[in-house]
């Protein structure tokens, strides 16, 4: 058999491969430092299933189990590309949750003294950034979609993966847009952008976002981007109960991951369990 050696011109190869399939910047960034963690594990160039599976027992010893799957998921997707099939490994088996922890969920109060905080600060962009993620259910990543042109439309059109999905921009939150773009003299591209007129990195949202928490009283835990998203998916799904609609907003394609975004706590369940009225 001929041997399996970790080169960079594989690597480098497996990276112009996402891009050309049309993956997410996040997702390619992600991909090729999982690839490269692995890299760093390997003791030699060559590969053997002996030493992935080592690798796996590693990434189940230090990280969650989510964690671990994803970064299992990449070097998969790696291995398949480089036609090295017999090394792909399974992943850790999970038993779906009923409910989440109350340590992670982002409430609606806290997402509101989030705002305040904000506007404590006069970070209006933050501020509107917030209620943008959280309005509407856009990923971070797709904030640049957000452009003066979608406003006057109303509705932004987020391109991901060769798909096309409309995000549609509230009144409420099309008008706060139109009176920020008009007092910032935006008159054309993306609404959030840095002092060079460039659209703002997720680093420097999630960083702001995090600056936020002590003066809103919001456990660090639960502020990031991504939890506005599952705020919306929540309080979507509590309004219209409709899993397939909301899985395609949220730009899914398995309905499988929409239902990780509604998971609820325990304290509601609790409540619902109490209302049951079986305990006599």
């Amino acid at each position: 058999m001929k041997k399996r050696i970790l080169e960079i011109k594989k690597m480098q190869a497996f990276e112009l491969y996402l891009k050309e399939e049309e993956r997410s910047a996040a997702t390619i960034e992600k991909y090729m430092r999982d690839i490269r963690f692995f890299a760093d594990f390997t003791s030699t160039s060559e590969i053997s299933k002996q030493i992935v599976l080592e690798y796996k027992n590693k990434l189940g010893a230090s990280y969650a189990v989510s964690s671990a799957n994803s970064m299992i998921a990449a070097l998969n997707s790696f291995f398949r590309f480089c036609g090295w099939h017999d090394l792909c490994i399974k992943q850790f088996k999970v038993q779906r949750q009923a409910y989440c922890s109350e340590e992670k969920e982002l409430s609606r109060a806290e997402y509101l003294r989030l705002l305040n905080a904000a506007k404590a600060r006069h970070n209006e962009r933050l501020n509107l950034i917030i209620q943008a993620i959280c309005g509407t259910g856009i990923r971070v990543s797709e904030l640049q979609y957000i452009t003066v042109e979608a406003l006057k439309r109303g509705e932004a059109v987020v391109s991901c993966k060769g798909k096309n999905r409309r995000i549609f921009i509230v009144p409420e939150l099309k008008k706060k847009l139109l009176r920020y773009v008009k007092e910032q003299k935006i008159t054309s591209g993306a609404v959030f952008v840095t002092r060079n007129g460039n659209p703002i990195s997720r680093n420097n949202i999630w960083k702001e976002m995090k600056a936020l928490c002590k003066q809103a009283n919001v456990s660090p835990s639960k502020v990031f981007p991504h939890n506005l998203r599952h705020l919306f998916a929540r309080t979507f799904y509590g309004i219209e109960k409709d899993i397939a609609k909301l899985a395609d907003i949220l730009g899914h394609a398995s309905i499988n991951t929409t239902r990780i975004y509604i998971v609820t706590t325990g304290a509601e369940h609790k409540r619902k369990m109490a209302h049951m009225h079986l305990i006599v």
